[in-house]
């Protein structure tokens, strides 16, 4: 309750002046103060918030203009790459359509050298045809007179059918020879007749012209009597192995070259290759005897045992078998450190948060403790001291931690 001042300072306070309340005053400073505490507080939180808010809308705008950046910048590089793939394809296209244009204008050359090397054949076949047939109607011209003043009798005029005989006998058999040419049917007998006749033909200008001529007339008329004959056969044999496909001199002789040639480089490959396997196997046997000194000594026995000369595959694995037991390159230590590497690794997965514990294999055949569910019954064993499934009793907890902790570090391999 407030008591109201009858006088102040000595001088009696009028009925309308105003009282004061210092504690209202104070008050009202406090609240005063205490406003413009938090107008203060809320201008600066508003001014930190948009300073806030300022800043991050800049990160965010620098954060929209890198990811700009890095989208154009993606943009371009993928822009780049499909131009280098079509500037790629385009060039790859150009050269094969380079290609096989090249190949279209090689092709065409070659059917062209083709064409024109068959026409230079068949010129040059029918050349040869027209010289040896000519040639050999001069050589009958020349023969002729001889045989015909051999066979002359002026009692016995037919006789001068003879001459003819012989020369055109020769002839004819020589047309049969062609028909069997190009029937593909044999060819032989009917030029051995054509040869005999020939030789016969010969042999009576060669007598003939000794006794009524010369030696020259002799030789000569002979010479024709056979020339004819055999030019013309020259050129149904040639044409007889361009029939049958036979190679020429050269062509054989070329083709034994380049049999030779590739029978030798087969040779020197093959050789290469025994000398590399030679070398490997001389390698692998020095590694192996310094590697593994024990099984090397071993294996030579057992070789020199079966009667090898070297220690071959078989005779390996049989030595490491015999001394490990196991395929060769596993060793009992191998096994053990793998299987104390195995349990490491099954301790530290069951250690994961979340993962139930996996259970290390063990050596033991019956289970420690017997299942949850299943009913503690007690049955004396049939013989004493022999033990059974399940007839260990259950450990105090104290026990189960002190076995988990030594189970843990046996598996870790810590003291």
């Amino acid at each position: 309750m407030t008591t109201a001042l009858e006088k102040v300072n000595g001088t009696a306070r009028g009925a309308d002046e105003p009282r004061f309340d210092p504690v209202a005053l104070a008050e009202a400073a406090a609240i005063r103060a205490r406003t413009e505490a938090e107008a203060e507080a809320a201008r600066l939180k508003a001014e930190a918030e948009t300073d806030a808010i300022r800043a991050k809308a800049a990160e965010e705008a620098e954060r929209q203009r890198i990811a700009n950046e890095r989208a154009r910048m993606r943009l371009e590089r993928e822009q780049a790459d499909h131009d280098a793939k079509i500037a790629e394809s385009a060039r790859k296209r150009e050269e094969s359509e380079r290609a096989t244009r090249a190949a279209r204008e090689k092709e065409d050359a070659q059917q062209q050298a083709q064409a024109e090397e068959a026409g230079k054949r068949v010129k040059s076949a029918q050349s040869w045809r027209k010289a040896a047939l000519g040639f050999a109607i001069v050589c009958a011209i020349v023969a002729l007179p001889v045989q015909m003043s051999a066979f002359f009798d002026r009692d016995a005029l037919w006789l001068l059918a003879a001459p003819a005989v012989l020369e055109g006998g020769a002839w004819v058999v020589l047309r049969g020879a062609a028909a069997a040419v190009d029937d593909h049917r044999p060819h032989w007998h009917y030029r051995l007749i054509a040869w005999s006749l020939a030789f016969i033909a010969a042999g009576i200008n060669l007598w003939h012209g000794l006794h009524a001529f010369d030696p020259a007339t002799a030789l000569g008329t002979a010479f024709a009597s056979i020339a004819g004959p055999g030019v013309w056969d020259l050129h149904e044999h040639g044409r007889i192995r361009v029939r049958d496909g036979k190679e020429t001199w050269r062509e054989r002789r070329r083709r034994t070259a380049a049999e030779k040639a590739a029978a030798k480089e087969k040779a020197a490959k093959e050789k290469a290759a025994a000398d590399a396997r030679q070398a490997a196997a001389e390698q692998l046997a020095t590694e192996r005897a310094e590697q593994f000194p024990d099984e090397w000594k071993w294996a030579l026995r057992i070789a020199a045992a079966v009667g090898e000369t070297t220690v071959t595959e078989d005779v390996w694995i049989r030595a490491w078998d015999e001394l490990h037991a196991t395929k060769p390159g596993e060793t009992v230590d191998q096994i053990r450190r793998r299987n104390a590497a195995a349990r490491r690794v099954a301790m530290a997965r069951s250690e994961a948060s979340g993962n139930t514990p996996s259970k290390v294999p063990n050596a033991q055949r019956a289970p420690q403790m017997p299942n949850a569910a299943k009913k503690r019954v007690y049955n004396p064993p049939a013989r004493p001291g022999r033990r059974t499934k399940g007839d260990t009793p259950k450990y105090v907890n104290a026990a189960r931690k002190q076995a988990a902790i030594t189970a843990k570090q046996a598996a870790t391999g810590s003291h």
